[in-house]
């Protein structure tokens, strides 16, 4: 199981109801009430699609400043540097405002700064040396609203800035000529979410005018949804439509390394989504900037030579394999430091080593998160200096854990979720007790758990269908506030298991009732897994469709599988039984007989609980809990007399339980002496019964 929790939404049975009768089909209706669209208005009114961006760029602040300095450096023919980022929305923010000023004629330097080397952001060494080629005029994307300084060094140069950007401002903004950025506090413009890309797309429409905003819309919005969802920005209102018209136009994109890119992750001629992008051409742009060479993805994305971008794309996909490597090595180093921390070590995990590659250390520390559900911190060090990257948990603001240690920090930034720091490496095991003490007393000492979220359990496996599943797309684009719809199978049973990709991933065959399932579960393994054929499962899914040797099936696409936490209808019949014995209620001489335990049964079902128990206090999920001590005691009747047996040693005080929804917590009791259990007020019930012989048994 890779999630603790799993939260399942709940949609009104009523809700889905009125949205089929409006003529939704059941998934995509079922979704829609789990989110809160429970009309066939708001359904309507949600799944519409703009085809333009109805905002004017002109409504943000500063824009017509923008407009208007770098229309007069096109017109005097000056040198402009765009300098950007070294992420996906950074160098596709780059590669659209530089496509648009070489078609206006403009002269102009790219500056991509080296993750490695120069770090994030402006830099006055690549300032001066943008100066020296004689640019007079820089536009930054994606990046630039916290540079006061290094924009105050520009103007002393000369050289006018302005600067473009979606983070947060300080509250001193740099001294630009512009300053265009939504989330400026004085700026009026209505949508704040937009990507660096996304910005960079209105300053270039603004600056073609009303006329041409629709021509230049269709050319750029393919590398603004590539931006866009790379940066995970809520897929709502322009973001929305950015993405949507960009998936449309990828196809005939004229950006000749798109399309090489798409052939070279072998997606050419299929339909692409928002997944596609966030998962296979995003992580191939970004491993440039990752491995330091952020410039080799700008070169492919500018590049109108097909030949040249068919080599480009080869070498980034070349590249990402290297990232993956690397990554894969320094997850594995990192999981062996984890396994060899003390248990007070293990609420923030702060790792380092000399031999780890800086450019990765974030993206390992963002799957160390997820994978331990608490935040990491990754360093990489090098001549006694650690550079850290560090991912949050849970809500766990970084910010200010990295604030509370600053006296042991070089310099540190960042935000809530994500951060970098500098430390000296002789403060590190200093650093990793006072973030874990941190981190217990932040979280009150209740640290958070993986949870998984569902919009639902499927109610009608047999409506689960291909073409209920093509219907779901129309839910697209999907990211951040509009995620892919996930679903869960509750109460399935294992048909079949095997490896599959040489033992990489597991097929299974699921049966819920009379309805059969194919499923896939990628990069897990059977001892990963922890189930078998036969067993009772819940599991949960993406739904998806599967071409193989030309024929189409329903597949799902697992995210975790668990031990079922809905009991069979035997096994509720059971738990009713035992409940109407425990209160008093009626019960049948045939359901005495099926309920009286022997005394080796009692015996067998505590000897292994107290096995269990003696390494300490268990808090278990009931049902699975039930099933395996059951499985270990043996015995005819056994889930039911197992569910009896933890009732009385309770009862006798050999045991403490309690219920907490799905999970139970159990822990053994000191007693003296010998206990009778029969003397327990649910045994004398059945003592009483002249079908019962048992007499006198204690533990």
């Amino acid at each position: 199981m890779k999630f603790q929790k799993w939260n399942i939404g709940s949609p009104q049975e009523q809700d889905v109801a009125l949205l089929r009768s409006a003529g939704y089909p059941y998934l995509l209706s079922t979704v829609l009430a789990a989110r809160g669209i429970t009309s066939p208005e708001d359904a309507a009114e949600f799944l519409d699609r703009e085809r333009h961006l109805t905002i004017s760029p002109m409504r943000m602040r500063d824009m017509n400043k923008a407009v208007s300095r770098i229309q007069r450096a096109i017109s005097d023919g000056e040198t402009i540097a765009v300098f950007g980022d070294y992420d996906v929305d950074g160098i596709t923010s780059t590669v659209l405002l530089l496509d648009y000023l070489k078609s206006c004629g403009a002269h102009c330097l790219r500056y991509i700064p080296r993750r490695i080397e120069d770090g994030y952001g402006l830099s006055k060494d690549a300032i001066q040396g943008l100066h020296d080629q004689g640019a007079s005029l820089m536009i930054t994307v994606d990046c630039g609203i916290t540079g006061n300084e290094e924009v105050d060094f520009a103007n002393s140069l000369g050289m006018d800035v302005v600067v473009t950007d979606h983070h947060e401002c300080k509250e001193a903004l740099p001294n630009a000529v512009a300053v265009v950025d939504p989330h400026r506090p004085d700026c009026p413009y209505p949508f704040k979410h937009l990507a660096g890309v996304g910005v960079a797309l209105k300053l270039v429409l603004a600056l073609g005018g009303e006329n041409r905003e629709d021509a230049l819309f269709a050319r750029y919005c393919t590398l603004a949804a590539i931006g866009t969802v790379a940066d995970v920005m809520r897929m709502e209102g322009e973001n929305r439509t950015i993405v949507s018209c960009g998936l449309e136009a990828l196809p005939h994109t004229d950006f000749v390394g798109v399309h090489a890119l798409l052939k070279e992750a072998g997606l050419l001629g299929k339909p692409i989504t928002s997944i596609q992008i966030g998962f296979v051409l995003s992580p191939r742009i970004n491993a440039a900037g990752r491995m330091g060479a952020a410039d080799l993805a700008a070169d492919l994305l500018e590049t109108d030579d097909p030949a040249r971008a068919e080599e480009l794309a080869r070498e980034l996909c070349d590249l990402n394999r290297e990232r993956q490597a690397v990554e894969q090595a320094i997850c594995a180093d990192a999981i062996d430091q984890i396994q060899k921390l003390r248990s007070e070590e293990r609420s923030a995990l702060v790792l380092s080593s000399e031999d780890w590659h800086q450019g990765v250390v974030g993206i390992v520390a963002s799957r160390l998160s997820e994978k331990y559900s608490c935040p990491s911190f990754m360093i990489h060090l090098k001549d006694g200096t650690g550079k850290g990257s560090c991912r949050s948990y849970g809500g766990f603001n970084l910010f200010a854990a990295l604030e509370s240690c600053s006296d042991l920090l070089d310099g540190y930034g960042g935000h809530e979720l994500a951060a970098g720091f500098t430390i000296p490496e002789g403060n590190i095991d200093a650093f990793r007790q006072r973030m874990n003490r941190y981190v217990r007393s932040a979280m009150d000492g209740v640290l958070p758990v993986s949870s998984l979220e569902l919009d639902a359990a499927i109610a009608c496996p047999g409506e689960v269908t291909l073409d209920q599943v093509e219907q779901l797309s129309l839910l697209e684009p999907y990211g951040a506030g509009n995620p892919r719809p996930a679903f869960a199978l509750l109460g399935a049973t294992v048909d079949a298991i095997q490896s599959v990709g040489q033992g990489r991933h597991l097929k299974f065959r699921l049966s819920k009732g009379t309805c059969r399932f194919d499923a896939i579960f990628f990069s897990v393994t059977e001892q990963e897994c922890g189930v078998t054929a036969g067993s009772r499962v819940d599991a949960a899914f993406y739904l998806q469709a599967n071409t193989f040797r030309g024929n189409t099936t329903l597949q799902l696409q697992l995210i975790d599988i668990r031990p079922s936490l809905v009991p069979s209808r035997h096994e509720a019949a059971d738990l009713e039984l035992l409940d109407r014995l425990m209160t008093g209620g009626p019960v049948t001489a045939q359901e005495t007989a099926r309920l009286g335990a022997s005394r080796d049964q009692f015996g067998a079902c505590w000897r292994v609980l107290e096995r269990h128990l003696r390494q300490g206090k268990a808090e278990e999920d009931t049902l699975p809990y039930l099933r395996r001590l059951a499985a270990q005691s043996g015995g005819s009747e056994s889930f039911l007399r197992t569910a009896l047996a933890l009732q009385v040693f309770r009862e006798r005080g050999l045991i403490s339980m309690t219920v907490q929804g799905d999970r139970t917590i159990l822990c053994l009791n000191t007693t003296q002496g010998k206990v009778d259990l029969f003397a327990c007020p649910y045994l004398s019930r059945l003592r009483d019964d002249p079908t019962d012989r048992n007499r006198g048994d204690q533990a």
